[in-house]
């Protein structure tokens, strides 16, 4: 099974930019898609985007869209979230998703992104 490695995340004041990486460790993403979820406190894990990195086709929730873009680089088995002008409400642990289909395959272990005003 593919192991999930994500990275990036912190704090940073509203308006400013993040960038998230996801990367499919031990093979590549040939066959996969991978989706980017996110979970604030108290609230269920809501979809924020997904690509397939072989396609690159990427969707983004009308939530985000506009704000934040996903990106891969297939030599480094790697998908970025870009997120731009950043709102206190994207704060939330951000996870990626890679498998078959979308938010069923494997997870990593979340990152937090924490947005102040």
């Amino acid at each position: 099974q593919v192991q999930v490695v994500q990275s990036g995340g912190g704090l940073v004041q509203a308006g400013g930019s993040l960038r998230l990486s996801c990367a499919a460790s031990g093979r590549t993403f040939s066959g996969f898609v991978v989706g980017w979820f996110r979970q604030a406190p108290g609230k269920e894990r809501e979809f924020v985007g997904s690509i397939n990195p072989s396609k690159d086709i990427t969707f983004i929730d009308d939530s985000v869209k506009g704000r934040f873009t996903i990106s891969r680089d297939n030599a480094k088995n790697t998908v970025y979230l870009q997120m731009n002008s950043l709102k206190p409400e994207d704060t939330a642990v951000y996870f990626c998703n890679i498998g078959e289909r979308i938010g069923l395959g494997a997870w990593g272990l979340g990152t937090q992104v924490t947005v102040s005003l």
